[in-house]
């Protein structure tokens, strides 16, 4: 589920074309073996802006987490900007009934972006929400030729936040452009780029977080 500040989630799952519409329940978009909601599916226009107030974005969160006919989950993953703004609060008050919850940090390793995310794990600890790990993004640039890696930008900003926070390093994600590829054109990134610099390190993050949270099948 994607939170109401965003709409990229239609091209990343090649969901564009059309809409989710409403039923007894808000029906959701299906790919695969995943349900998906966002208010990108809600648009007539995808270049559509959505100017709302906080009051109606967390109604709508709110409709995202109890209106939505989600059927049977394994797992209700909820992709948020970054912050720590009402659009937070509303997205942990509304799954704080469905506990257990888990909050997945990602940063890249720049001391700005690392800043904003202290920040974030702060707000996880006034708001009681169990950081599963921090996660960093955009770390390095693997060659395909040679495969060195180069720090594009500053390095080990996610591993040291972790370490300062006392929260479980997850892993770092090197930049690729075949990622980047695959998410903007609704690729499946796992079939179609197996031997890509990022899966090793996606899998490993993946691998831990499941061990932290398994399934709750009920």
């Amino acid at each position: 589920m994607r939170t109401a500040g965003g709409r990229a989630l239609r091209g990343s799952v090649a969901a564009s074309g059309s809409r989710a519409v409403r039923r007894p329940g808000w029906g959701r978009r299906q790919e695969q073996s995943i349900s998906l909601m966002s208010v990108g599916f809600l648009l007539e226009n995808p270049d559509e802006a959505l100017v709302w107030r906080g009051p109606k974005k967390n109604a709508l969160i709110k409709q995202f987490v109890s209106d939505v006919a989600w059927g049977q989950l394994d797992y209700l993953v909820v992709d948020t900007p970054p912050g720590t703004s009402d659009e937070h609060m509303a997205t942990v008050d509304a799954l704080r009934p469905y506990s257990p919850l888990g909050a997945l940090v990602v940063t890249t390793p720049q001391a700005v972006s690392v800043g904003d995310v202290r920040r974030e794990l702060t707000f996880c600890r006034k708001t009681g929400l169990q950081v599963l790990g921090v996660v960093e993004n955009m770390s390095g640039f693997v060659c395909p030729h040679c495969a060195e890696c180069t720090n594009v930008f500053s390095r080990g900003g996610g591993e040291e936040l972790a370490t300062l926070a006392g929260v479980p390093f997850l892993g770092s994600v090197p930049l690729d452009p075949e990622l980047c590829g695959s998410l903007e054109e609704g690729r499946d990134f796992i079939r179609d780029f197996p031997k890509s610099s990022a899966f090793p390190a996606l899998f490993s993050i993946a691998q831990k977080v499941l061990s932290q949270a398994p399934a709750r099948l009920s």
